[in-house]
């Protein structure tokens, strides 16, 4: 007996060997380069997704996993700097911090054998690529390697983190007690990019969505309009993909790199799109520290010591070698301990630990692959409801039976109004939440009906349905429809009564000038791709005003200005002219003055205040005059001219790119850094852009990727779909067996592991 199990043990372990070495999948390319990635099995559609993605990103992701592995440092220098200018060290640092061993062996033990199955035949997919293929130029070096499983769920915890302790990596590796205040590296120009890292999280990472119900589509059935802003660098790029399990699964959309799921899309009932929320994922304790030893805290009157973690990274010196570098991470019950100069300050008397809800979410991977393979909007909303994965956005979808929704439904802290009254301190405000580590009473709130313990249960968090329209633009959930405001949730889930964005009131009031008749596709991609410049109806007419009657002994060096303002479109196309870098510059300095609104924001009316430009008040005035003079030197410095086109200024590369900053309102919005020639680059804005209506037959979706599949720069699929988007062109997104075959750069590869 004991010879025929081991017989029947070898045979089955020969089974198991041989299935693996069966998984294959089928690649077919459309137009554009998009894979349509089909496999009999999870893991075999994993071996394609890896495969496909190797193909047209094998340097970019190769570049990430040297991030979250932390070892950016190892192989680039200590000096260096992410891709998100975060210093090479301290990346390394906080990512081996955050990615442990024990936290990724816990996150993969988490996983359903589905999603393992995916992620395993993703790495062996991405590296069958490698060995057969090689590195890419770009990346022909010593730290590019095969993958292994545990990469992906790094990289997965590196999402997790970024509406959270991610913002924070800096203040992590930082903090130490005041008595080695002079063994703290007081590096004033990190905090000053991670200042700017953070308020530029809701801008590189925004978005717009707009879903429709039949009561104003033009057929009767759901719309959905996906706008996304995100990075076109880096490990946010989206990339465009199709994914088929013949009977079991059907979807397409956009994923985020190393994620075997699709985040944004669409299948045979359903489209779904998200949104940066402004719900709280994190929140700070202070800490009250025992007098006699600040590395001591003092909890329900106990002294407690902070728990000190040794996270030791290897560090490339001058002469190639490498050197053991360790920090100390200290820690509370609550979190990590961040130092912040000036903001966060670890003294004699206390301290700041950060506790981040999504350290505790191993579900998102899951929440995904249900979404995908929802059959109806129902059943999306059950998978939210259920597994609470969504870690820091909104979902806004829409159905073919003509419903829309709307789902504050992420991973967000339990504290309640209540707690926050007792526990928090009302001299912070809002933007941070900083809680009484004092007393465990100040802890989060546990309620038995949530997926994961200490936040809010998915019934006690913001959502809308609806026949008639819900849209979002990262203001809070209150608005996502003016007839049916959502109101009275804690002030760490939605707020109420504050200024909206004005992207938000732009999409609303586009939405409500489209009420005697319905809404359409091509709707739906104008209010994208008119690039309308929202702030400019608010302000312009004050602007002129100024202009015509306030000059004065500035006449001749602002007259030109002033013209240029009087012939802009009041749009930001390739071909709107000059007025609109003037607009920018003045409303960007406008923004640093106080009170600059001629008419406040009054929560009685939030769709249309505030508005107008307050140019009767002298400090405005003032303001406006310096802004216009400082704006005429700026453009004579570039060497504009009156000629002078927004195509000719913000570029990709060498692509002309429409669309502006999203303060103005443009709903089209688009980040830039200055370049060395005087042009702008496009680092983030509108990403995969997707318009999905249905009817009896399934979805009809029209879309593009404005940044284009590959980051390799030597693709065919580098910058085609950067020049479509530059051209306004959306083209259908082949979904149907017939619509894929049928496309005209149809080609087809088949994969065996």
């Amino acid at each position: 007996m004991c010879v025929a199990g081991l017989m029947l043990g070898l045979s089955l372990a020969a089974s198991a060997r041989e299935q693996v070495a069966q998984a294959s999948a089928d690649i077919r390319r459309t137009s554009f380069g998009v894979p349509h990635i089909r496999a009999s099995d999870e893991r075999g559609l994993g071996f394609g997704i890896g495969y496909a993605y190797a193909q047209d990103n094998l340097c970019l992701l190769a570049n990430e996993v040297v991030t979250v592995n932390g070892q950016r440092a190892r192989f680039f220098g200590p000096e260096q700097a992410t891709l998100e200018e975060r210093n090479n060290l301290a990346s390394d640092v906080f990512f081996t911090w955050l990615n442990t061993p024990e936290a990724v062996a816990a996150f993969w033990n988490a996983q359903s054998p589905a999603i393992r199955q995916r992620i395993e035949g993703y790495v062996a997919g991405y590296n069958r690529y490698l060995k057969e293929q090689g590195a890419p130029a770009p990346c022909q070096a010593g730290w590019v390697r095969p993958l292994v499983v545990e990469d992906l769920v790094k990289l997965t915890r590196r999402l997790l983190v970024e509406g959270g302790v991610g913002q924070f990596a800096e203040a992590l590796v930082g903090a130490a007690p005041p008595q080695a205040t002079a063994s703290v590296q007081r590096r004033a120009r990190a905090f000053e990019l991670a200042a700017a890292q953070q308020q530029r999280f809701s801008l590189d990472r925004g978005s717009n969505a707009v879903a429709v119900g039949r009561d104003r589509s033009f057929n009767g059935r759901g719309m959905l309009l996906a706008n996304p802003h995100f990075p076109w660098v880096g490990g946010m790029r989206f990339y465009q993909m199709h994914l088929t399990i013949p009977g079991q699964l059907d979807v397409m959309g956009a994923a985020l790199p190393g994620l075997p799921v699709i985040n944004i899309g669409f299948n045979q009932h359903v489209a779904w799109t998200h949104t940066v929320d402004t719900s709280k994922h994190f929140t700070l304790y202070r800490l009250t520290l025992d007098p006699k030893d600040s590395t001591r805290y003092l909890l329900d009157g106990q002294s407690i010591p902070l728990a000190k973690t040794s996270v030791t990274v290897q560090v490339k010196q001058a002469d190639g070698s490498l050197k053991a570098v360790s920090r100390t991470v200290y820690s509370s019950s609550f979190g990590p301990v961040v130092q912040w100069p000036g903001k966060l300050d670890w003294d004699s008397q206390h301290a700041f630990s950060l506790r981040d809800a999504n350290l505790g979410n191993d579900r998102v991977l899951q929440q995904w692959y249900a979404m995908n393979r929802a059959p109806s909007l129902k059943a999306l909303q059950t998978s939210v409801h259920t597994l609470q994965g969504i870690p820091w956005v909104n979902t806004v979808a829409a159905d073919d039976q003509g419903q829309s929704l709307y789902m504050n439904l992420s991973v967000v802290p339990n504290v309640s109004a209540a707690k926050l009254a007792q526990c928090s301190d009302p001299r912070a405000g809002l933007q941070f939440i900083i809680l009484d580590g004092a007393r465990s009473a100040c802890a989060w709130d546990i309620d038995p009906h949530a997926a994961q313990p200490g936040i809010f249960a998915a019934a006690q968090l913001p959502q809308l349905q609806r026949t008639d329209y819900v849209q979002h633009a990262n203001d809070s959930a209150w608005m996502a429809n003016p007839k049916a405001p959502l109101t009275g949730f804690s002030p760490v889930i939605s707020q109420d009564h504050i200024g909206l964005g004005p992207r938000a009131r732009f999409a609303v009031q586009r939405l409500q000038s489209l009420e005697q008749r319905p809404i359409t596709v091509a709707d739906l991609h104008n209010m994208v791709m008119d690039n309308e410049v929202y702030v400019a109806g608010q302000i312009m007419p004050d602007l002129l005003e100024y202009c015509a009657t306030q000059l004065g002994s500035d006449a001749a060096a602002l007259q030109p200005l002033c013209t240029s303002l009087k012939h802009w479109d009041r749009h930001a196309n390739l071909d709107s002219g000059l007025g609109l870098v003037h607009f920018i510059n003045l409303a960007e300095h406008l923004q640093q003055t106080p009170d600059a609104w001629r008419v406040a924001f009054d929560p009685a009316e939030p769709l249309t205040t505030p508005r107008g430009l307050a140019i009767d008040r002298p400090d405005v005035a003032k303001a406006l005059r310096e802004a216009m003079l400082a704006s005429a030197a700026e453009v004579a410095r570039l060497g504009l001219s009156a000629n002078s086109r927004w195509g000719d200024i913000q570029v990709s590369g060498q692509t002309p790119i429409h669309g502006g900053p999203q303060a103005l309102g443009i709903y089209n919005a688009m980040q830039t850094v200055p370049r060395a020639d005087g042009k702008r680059e496009v680092v983030s804005g509108s990403s995969y852009l997707q318009i999905v209506s249905f009817d009896d037959q399934g979805p009809n979706a029209l879309g593009v990727l404005a940044f284009s599949q590959s980051s390799n720069p030597a693709s065919n699929y580098a910058k085609d779909q950067t020049q479509a988007f530059s051209e306004k062109k959306l083209r259908p997104l082949p979904f149907t067996e017939a619509q894929i075959k049928a496309d005209p750069q149809y080609r087809e590869q088949v994969i065996k592991e």
